[in-house]
């Protein structure tokens, strides 16, 4: 006999018909036994967020949200080597709860995007001028390292760590989409600081040369972002 998979879902179900029953699996639907008859239907539709549920729609949706947002012409943070423009949900209120931020990244000649990651967030980055140099460090030590150029997209997973850097004449921008809604630098481990925040004798014993080496280094307490190639 085939088995409704929705009537299954929709009623006691074949883990819990075993489970209340302490039945096996076999015996939950067994061949003497009919599946249980479909829940009353109640007039809502499936996709009816009240009758299922969505996570990401607001209790109280405000249609005057504009879903136009003009990136190239926000303000944009200012560094030495270039510039980065973000779209998020402070300055662009229709992406509040919906994982989602992007970022306008533009490097100039030798320009370096710091290397950093980010805890809760994975990012896809769309070249759409010039050509970077990548470089993605995951867990376990696998290294990828190569040119990423206009048109191409390039995926930095969740947790790992990554830069990328503009060695030509041109400019190089970059288009960046995060499943995170707040600023990236609330998302943003950089090694700068991270480096800065170990004592210079740990870091003497893991790189395996004197503590003065690392006791001279600048101490940085926030990402650096953008930065210049010396």
């Amino acid at each position: 006999m085939a088995i409704n998979r929705r009537q299954v879902l929709g009623g006691a179900g074949l883990v819990g018909a075993s489970a209340l029953g302490g039945a096996a699996t076999d015996r939950a639907l067994g061949p003497h036994q009919e599946p249980p008859p479909p829940p009353a239907h109640d007039g809502a539709s499936e996709a009816d967020p009240a009758r299922f549920g969505n996570p990401r729609l607001p209790a109280e949706l405000d249609t005057t949200r504009s879903h136009l947002f003009h990136l190239s012409a926000a303000e944009p943070a200012r560094f030495d080597g270039g510039e980065l423009r973000q779209a998020h949900e402070k300055v662009f209120p229709v992406l509040t709860g919906q994982e989602a931020s992007i970022v306008f990244v533009t490097l100039e000649k030798d320009g370096v995007r710091e290397p950093h990651w980010h805890p809760s967030a994975w990012e896809v980055n769309v070249v759409v001028a010039g050509a970077a140099q990548w470089t993605i460090l995951e867990p376990e030590g696998h290294r990828e390292t190569f040119e990423a150029k206009a048109g191409d997209v390039v995926f930095a997973p969740q947790g790992s760590m990554h830069y990328f850097e503009n060695r030509h004449d041109e400019p190089l921008n970059v288009v960046i989409v995060f499943n995170a809604s707040t600023e990236e630098s609330r998302d943003d481990i950089s090694v700068a600081a991270s480096i800065s925040a170990v004592p210079p004798e740990v870091l003497a014993s893991i790189f395996g040369v004197p503590a003065e080496h690392f006791a001279q280094l600048k101490k940085i307490e926030k990402s650096v972002a953008i930065t210049r190639r010396r």
